[in-house]
């Protein structure tokens, strides 16, 4: 069975046992004229009134956008916003970088991510998480902090939050109020949205809205300055627009996760031995960090003592910057790493994604095959393989000639589950 999987740019394909048990999406067509559908969606938005007519021209706007690790489709989306908002002068609009803790994108990259015109002729700021000069403290969290937002968008006169909606391993669905939070966040804010226990709690998980305290605490701090208009897509395979959700931030949002779970989540009947999975491809599998999400997507199925092969390129590292690599070293085991990050007093940024993937190991063996060097790897506690055809004849050894395979040559853009109860 020949199978090809998101990895990079251009993919990679193997040959694998007949048996493989695929699982993807239905491949939804492209929208045939994307740009005219998005300028309906913002002339008939869900639940606001158009967006023209709720901006005025002596507003100030600001354009929240996904940094370079999410494929959105930047480019298209914000000129055809400021397209529909031409009565507003341009230096009345800023578009903030949704970064999170992610470092800076460089000029070169906001051209890829938007466009030489916008570039040229709009202000740009990366969101400064550790930066309180460049935040504003708009009040306290249920959850137990101090909120802390970028300041130009809190004080613009007219928000709106751009993303795209895909399954998200901790706050169920991305998009829609993650964009605020915590892609405009500062760290003590985002430091609580990603503690042990937010992280921990068994309805953090992939597809659940109800009662996701991740999901609760970024829809809370959202409604604190929320954003005035959303637009978020879905995608395809080549990163395609599939559907459009504009207009109100919360029921534009919902919207759009019933489309994506929908279309997105498998029941399966059993868990397997083997799970071979990409991380999308690129953007997403830029670094080892982000590659955790593919990780996740294949442990909802993994047997316990099971093996899950993850392609991710990597090719931005693991990444050099943040402390993803360092807590590693804090470390001997998968299990040693829970026990620290699960103590109280240790509070670390990037502690979040050793967790996910601690617990991931402790159950499975993981396998990264990549551009990495065995050494760094290594150095995550993880297994490196160059050849996946071979590993997988190799791990018919440990779970003999029946060994049982699934595949999700889209990674976490299809979400397979066995529990059902988990995502009532």
């Amino acid at each position: 069975m020949n199978t090809e999987l998101l990895y990079g740019k251009e993919g990679i394909s193997l040959d694998l046992p007949d048996h493989s048990f695929i699982i993807e999406p239905k491949n939804l067509p492209k929208l045939e004229n994307e740009e005219e559908a998005i300028r309906q969606a913002l002339r008939n938005p869900i639940g606001a009134p158009p967006l023209k007519e709720s901006v005025k021209s002596t507003d100030t706007v600001s354009i929240v956008i996904s940094d370079i690790t999410r494929p959105t489709p930047n480019h298209i989306l914000v000129p055809l916003l400021i397209e529909e908002l031409s009565h507003v002068p341009l230096e009345n609009f800023v578009i903030i970088n949704g970064t999170g803790t992610h470092r800076d994108q460089t000029r070169e990259e906001f051209v890829q991510m938007l466009g030489e015109w916008v570039v040229d002729h709009i202000r740009i700021v990366n969101n400064q998480c550790h930066n309180k000069e460049e935040l504003v403290n708009i009040g306290k969290s249920k959850f137990g902090c101090d909120v802390y937002l970028n300041k130009d968008y809190v004080e613009t006169d007219f928000r709106i939050v751009t993303g795209f909606i895909e399954p998200h391993f901790f706050a169920g669905f991305s998009g829609g109020p993650k964009g605020i939070m915590p892609g405009i966040a500062g760290i003590e804010t985002i430091m609580t949205f990603h503690n042990a226990r937010m992280i921990g709690d068994p309805l953090s998980t992939w597809g659940n809205m109800v009662n996701n305290p991740v999901q609760d605490m970024t829809r809370e701090i959202n409604g604190m300055c929320k954003p005035d208009f959303m637009l978020n897509v879905t995608l395809n395979r080549e990163k395609e627009i599939t559907e459009i959700f504009a207009g109100e931030l919360y029921e534009a949002h919902d919207k759009g996760c019933a489309f994506v779970k929908e279309h997105t989540m498998f029941r399966c009947d059993k868990r397997f031995d083997v799970v071979i999975a990409s991380n999308s491809g690129y953007p997403l599998d830029q670094n080892l960090y982000q590659a955790v999400k593919g990780m996740s997507a294949s442990h909802k199925i993994v047997k316990e003592g099971g093996s899950i092969i993850i392609a991710s390129e990597c090719s931005d590292g693991l990444p050099d910057h943040g402390n993803y690599s360092k807590i590693f070293e804090m470390a001997d085991t998968p299990q040693d790493l829970l026990d620290m990050i699960n103590n109280p007093e240790f509070k670390m940024f990037d502690q979040w994604q050793v967790q996910k993937q601690a617990v991931i190991q402790v159950w499975a063996d993981v396998y990264v095959y990549s551009k990495l060097t065995d050494e760094q790897v290594e150095g995550t506690m993880l297994k490196p393989t160059h050849d996946i055809e071979k590993t997988i004849d190799d791990l018919k050894k440990k779970y003999g000639e029946d060994m049982t395979i699934a595949v999700l040559p889209l990674g976490p853009l299809s979400i397979p589950y066995v529990e059902e109860k988990e995502f009532v």
